[in-house]
């Protein structure tokens, strides 16, 4: 205890009137302990000034690594469906190309208002009414009303909507109200509507129309 106390007096001392002395010829303690201070001083800087900056880079870059990393692989398993993605290309190009064909353009609009007209002629019934009505622009299409009313017995009748279903383009019927006669026939009262493409200058129009929207993007 006595080596310890002595011990403890004798580095007590070196420290003692360092004032006025230049530090070159301070006592080895001080001088140790300045040196470390200035070690730790001059590795706070750095890392202040430098190596924060360049941790900070490193971990940007093993973020983007990882990235690249689930990039890479996202792309190898397309590569490996690569087959079946251009199989499911085929098919959905296939069943898009039969939906257009199913829609008439505008100057194909005149055949497919002969088509209905035949299709309820052809069945015997009467017509009683046969009026288009306004042509209502849609985002992709247009849609053509046509306000009919025709009287037949009802197997003509139901032969007919069976016949509007199987036309190669589509056209639908709505509001249908059947009502029986005095003289046992049927009346049909409905509104067909068929669609159509839109033609260029339809389409420039709705872009227009679309940009002059309130928020649109511009």
């Amino acid at each position: 205890m006595a080596d310890m106390k002595n011990m403890g007096s004798a580095l007590a001392a070196q420290f003692r009137d360092l004032d006025g002395r230049h530090p070159g010829q301070w006592p080895l303690a001080p001088r140790l302990l300045c040196g470390v201070g200035a070690f730790v001083a001059v590795l706070a800087l750095g890392w202040y000034a430098y190596w924060s900056d360049q941790l900070e880079t490193l971990d940007l870059g093993a973020q983007q690594e990882q990235k690249l990393k689930e990039d890479y692989k996202s792309k190898v398993q397309q590569a490996i469906n690569l087959d079946g993605l251009r199989k499911q290309k085929e098919l959905v190009g296939q069943y898009v190309a039969t939906l257009e064909k199913q829609l008439p353009n505008k100057a194909e609009m005149d055949a497919l208002l002969s088509d209905i007209n035949q299709a309820g002629i052809g069945r015997g019934l009467q017509f009683e009414l046969f009026r288009p009505g306004q042509v209502v622009v849609k985002n992709y299409y247009a849609e053509l009303p046509i306000d009919i009313k025709i009287s037949g017995n009802y197997h003509d009748i139901g032969a007919f909507t069976s016949d509007i279903a199987n036309l190669p383009r589509i056209v639908t019927l709505n509001s249908m109200n059947l009502a029986g006669g005095k003289d046992g026939s049927l009346t049909l009262d409905a509104v067909a509507k068929t669609f159509r493409y839109l033609d260029l200058e339809e389409v420039a129009a709705q872009r227009q129309a679309a940009g002059k929207k309130p928020g649109a993007k511009k």
